[in-house]
Formats: C-alpha cells, sequence, structure tokens
C-alpha cells in the first residue's frame, strides 16, 4: 500500500528546501559576472571607483554564497534519505552530473572565490581579474551540471531500462549532457539570475541615491547591471520560447496545464489571459481568452493542434493498459517460476516497456496491477496529468513579474541615458528599490512551474513520484520538515541581516584608504 501521507511530507520537505535555496542562487549565478564586469572596465581604465564597486559587490556576492551553500549540501544528501527509490532507480544517470558538480565545478568556485577575497593585494591586475572570471565560471558551471540533471527529469533521453538489474542505465553521456532541453533550461535560469542580479544592483543602487551617498559608484553599477539586464532579458526570452516548443514536443501535458486547455482547439489555438479553472469537471468556469496567440507561442504555426487535457487523459489510458502488460510480463520475468515462458514474457515487456511507468501508476490505482479493472485505469489516467490550479497560476505570476521587471528596468535605463539625473527622481529610486523581490519571485514560481508541471513524475513518464520516496515514518517525516523549516529561515534571516548591514555600511575608498596610507608613511618619516 501506498502511504500518500509520508509521499506528500517528502515532497514537501524537498520542495520547501529547494524553494529556501533557490532564493540564494541566482543571485550568486548573476552577480559573480557583474563584478567580472566591473573588474574589466577597472582593469582597462585604471579607476579605482570600479575598484570599490567590485570589492562592495564582492562583499555581498560572499554572504549570499556562504548561504546559499549552506541551504543547497542538505538537498543531495535527501535524494538518500527521502527518495533512496529514485536514487536506486535512476541513481547511474542522474548521479553522474551531480557528481561533475561536486567534483569539478563547485570545487572550482569554492577555491577561487577564496582568491577573489584575499588576492587583491597579492596579484596583479590581470592575473585577479582572471581569477574573478574563474569564479564567476565555476558558478555557472555548477548550475549547468544540475541543470542537466534537472533536464532529464523532464526529458529523460539517453537511458534505457534493464529488467536484468530493476533500474535505468545510461546509454549515452554526451546525448545526456547536450539534450536540447537540458541546455535550454541552463540558459533560461541562468539568465534569469542574471536578471535577478541587475536588479539586485540596480535596486541597492538607487538606496545610495536616494541616500546621495557614493553617487558616481550607485550610477555606474546601475548603467553595468542595466545594460547587463538588457542583454539577460533577451536571451531568457530567447530560450523561454525554445522552453515552449519543447515541453509542447515533449510534455504536452504541462503545457495544457499550464494554459488551462481542457479541450483541443483548432488552431491555431487562443491563448488564456484569465482563467478559473474547474479540476473537478476538467474545464474552465470563466476565461479571457487572445484569438490564435496559445497556438503561435507553443508550435509557431498556424496549423498545428495543441492537444487538451481531456484528449491526453484519454491517450494516456491506453498508454496505462500497455504499461500494465509490461509490468505484468517484468513480474513474470523476476518470479523465478520455471513454467513461465521466458523469451515469450521478454518479448512482450520489450514490446510495451516504453509505457512501463504509466503501468506502474496502478500500483496508487488498483487493488492488482495485473489485472487492473477499467475505472482503476480510467483513476491511474486522470491522475497522470499535473494540477492545473499551481502550473497556470505559477506560470502567469512568472511572466508578469518578469513582464513588470522589464519596464522598471527599463525605466531606470531611460532615465539614466536620458535625463541623466536619476538621483533627482526619489519617487523612481523607491519605486526601484521595493522591485528587488520581484526577480526571486519570479524565479521561485518559474521553478514551481517546472517541477508541479512534472507531476505525478519524478522522471517523466518513467518513475512515478510516489514510487521514488524512502520508507521513513511520518513521525520523522514532519519532525525534519519543522526542522528544516526552522533552521533554513534563521538561515534567511542571517543573510538578510548580514545583506542589509553591508549595505547600510556601504563601499570602501580605495582612494582614502591610500591616502591615509601615504600620510601614515610621511608622519612615520
Amino acid at each position: 500500500m501506498i502511504n500518500e501521507t509520508m509521499v506528500e511530507l517528502s515532497r514537501w520537505q524537498f520542495a520547501i528546501t529547494s524553494l529556501y535555496h533557490f532564493i540564494f542562487v541566482p543571485l550568486t549565478l548573476g552577480i559573480s559576472w557583474l563584478i567580472f564586469i566591473m573588474e574589466l572596465i577597472y582593469v582597462k581604465t585604471g579607476k579605482t571607483v570600479y575598484k570599490d564597486m567590485c570589492k562592495f559587490w564582492g562583499k555581498l556576492f560572499g554572504i549570499n554564497f556562504a548561504i546559499g551553500v549552506a541551504t543547497g549540501i542538505t538537498l543531495e544528501f535527501e535524494f538518500g534519505t527521502n527518495w533512496s527509490n529514485y536514487s536506486h532507480y535512476v541513481g547511474d544517470i542522474f548521479g553522474t552530473p551531480l557528481a561533475i558538480e561536486g567534483l569539478m565545478a563547485f570545487f572550482l568556485e569554492s577555491t577561487f572565490i577564496g582568491l577573489f577575497f584575499t588576492g587583491w593585494n597579492k596579484f596583479s591586475k590581470g592575473t585577479h581579474l582572471v581569477i574573478t572570471g574563474l569564479t564567476a565560471l565555476g558558478s555557472n558551471l555548477s548550475a549547468m551540471w544540475i541543470l542537466i540533471a534537472n533536464g532529464w527529469m523532464q526529458y529523460p533521453t539517453a537511458a534505457t531500462f534493464s529488467a536484468e538489474k530493476m533500474r535505468m542505465e545510461m546509454t549515452s553521456f554526451w546525448d545526456l549532457v547536450l539534450s536540447p532541453v537540458a541546455q535550454a533550461k541552463f540558459v533560461h535560469t541562468v539568465a534569469a539570475g542574471y536578471i535577478t542580479a541587475s536588479v539586485f544592483v540596480i535596486g541597492v543602487s538607487a538606496y545610495f541615491l536616494l541616500k546621495d551617498r557614493h553617487i558616481e559608484m550607485a550610477k555606474r553599477s546601475i548603467t553595468v547591471a542595466a545594460t547587463f539586464c538588457f542583454l539577460a532579458m533577451g536571451a531568457s526570452a530567447l530560450t523561454g520560447d525554445i522552453s515552449a516548443i519543447q515541453i509542447t514536443q515533449h510534455q504536452p501535458a504541462k503545457l495544457a496545464a499550464m494554459e488551462a486547455e481542457y479541450e483541443t482547439q483548432e488552431p491555431p489555438a487562443s491563448w488564456s489571459l484569465f482563467a478559473i479553472p474547474n479540476e473537478a469537471e476538467m474545464k474552465n468556469d470563466f476565461a479571457i481568452k487572445v484569438p490564435w496567440l496559445l497556438g503561435l507561442i507553443a508550435t509557431h504555426s498556424f496549423d498545428q493542434v495543441v492537444p487538451g487535457l481531456r484528449d491526453i487523459v484519454a491517450q494516456n489510458e491506453q498508454r496505462i493498459r500497455d504499461g500494465a502488460i509490461a509490468y505484468t510480463a517484468l513480474k513474470a520475468l523476476r518470479s523465478g517460476d520455471e513454467n513461465v515462458d521466458k523469451e515469450q514474457a521478454l518479448a512482450q515487456f520489450n514490446q510495451y516497456k516504453a509505457d512501463l511507468g504509466y503501468g506502474m501508476l496502478l500500483e496508487k490505482h488498483a487493488a492488482d496491477p495485473n489485472n487492473p479493472t477499467d475505472l482503476e485505469i480510467k483513476a491511474a489516467a486522470r491522475d497522470s496529468v499535473p494540477s492545473v490550479w499551481i502550473t497556470y497560476f505559477a506560470f502567469r505570476a512568472m511572466l508578469g513579474l518578469v513582464t513588470i521587471i522589464g519596464l522598471v528596468v527599463a525605466g531606470a535605463a531611460f532615465f539614466l541615458w536620458y535625463k541623466k539625473d536619476l538621483h533627482k527622481r526619489k519617487g523612481f529610486l523607491k519605486i526601484l528599490i521595493l522591485s528587488i523581490p520581484l526577480p526571486f519571485l519570479a524565479c521561485e514560481a518559474g521553478w514551481i512551474l517546472a517541477e508541479m508541471g512534472r507531476q505525478p513524475w519524478a522522471i517523466d513518464g518513467v518513475l512515478p513520484t510516489f514510487l521514488a520516496t524512502s520508507m521513513l515514518s511520518v513521525t520523522d517525516l514532519a519532525i525534519s520538515l519543522v526542522f528544516f523549516i526552522g533552521v533554513y529561515t534563521i538561515f534567511l534571516i542571517i543573510e538578510m541581516t548580514l545583506m542589509v548591514k553591508a549595505i547600510k555600511k556601504g563601499p570602501e575608498d580605495s582612494t582614502k584608504q591610500q591616502n591615509n596610507v601615504d600620510g601614515g608613511v610621511a608622519n612615520a618619516v
């Protein structure tokens, strides 16, 4: 029997720890490259204001990096403690990019971040610039390997199921790494990080302008960050469009859920501007639609069909029936019964093994998965698609927040370039400060969309989430969930306290420091 409470608590624990961790990740990804750009300008121009900028933003980067590492380490342990069946079933594939991330990218990042902080007076300008670049590269490579692993969960290519070992095995390392879904996901995620860091830098700089402090540093920081943000938003829009096409091809149920598309429309399908989904009856109680737009976004055509959830559920009924045959054949192969015709069972399994994962859904819905009833198959099929409410509104929250961010950043860049008096626009500066949380919320919404849109699968179409967990007690999970929420909240409070303290203190002035040193030397002489 499936203990649904245990499964839900396992999901909540991993989701909450992931969402806490992902507060820190986007800022790390983006601000490291902003610091590199500022230091590159310093090396080229010799202007100490850019060195001061690097040190100040580097201090905030260091605080964020430390808390990010502390919250991230737990996640990899949870695959063993809470998701041991998952680790056994797909560990050969999923574990490979995570191992490379730890052995290569994380150690690269951790090594050079230390040299970044301690090496200002020990290395030449050019050498220190290389160190800063390698720090940023390490951060982004770390994200790449993690997103390759996550991209495989969305699109499980380069792997096949072994009936002998009862687990998935990798067929091609390079197909895993070069998966178009994983690569688009990587670029889209790091672009979101670049936007997040840019808005953070713009908002904190706006605070200095509002207080009439560090005016030159703040203006230059906004110029660099706004330019970087525009480029990142272009990359985000492009990869978002690519992702939409990939979701249409590989995860039609996710697309239908995130668009509240219950019925298959005549192409090109209309796009839902706003809807009130009714999941029980599989319809929208209310909807405002824009003609043709969904068809153009999802297929880049006027004649390709975007399937609705009703048709997808109906198609999944047949996949579950085929999966049940593969499931039964696999049981026969593993039974050890000498009366079983192993060749026939193996041939039957190979014929239907592509739908084995769908057959596994019957473990939750059928009294006897080997002989499911029509009603049990229909129940499993209905449960084979994600929640519309969560994915639909997560997508719109992400899209809406990104639109607002674009307008805010566009406004900042426009005022800075055209009026040259951004520091006098007190009302607009307050808006820029208040915009700091927006990209963080957009990133969280995007992560919720990506993960909830894949449900009920841990590995899309391969391994149901309820079969991926460890056998833990509800009490243990409840206690650890409360513990993690408490500890991670403390980490978040520490992060914000240290950040606010560092921002209020502001950057150090290298020129004044040098003058004080020179004056001290002169007095000593």
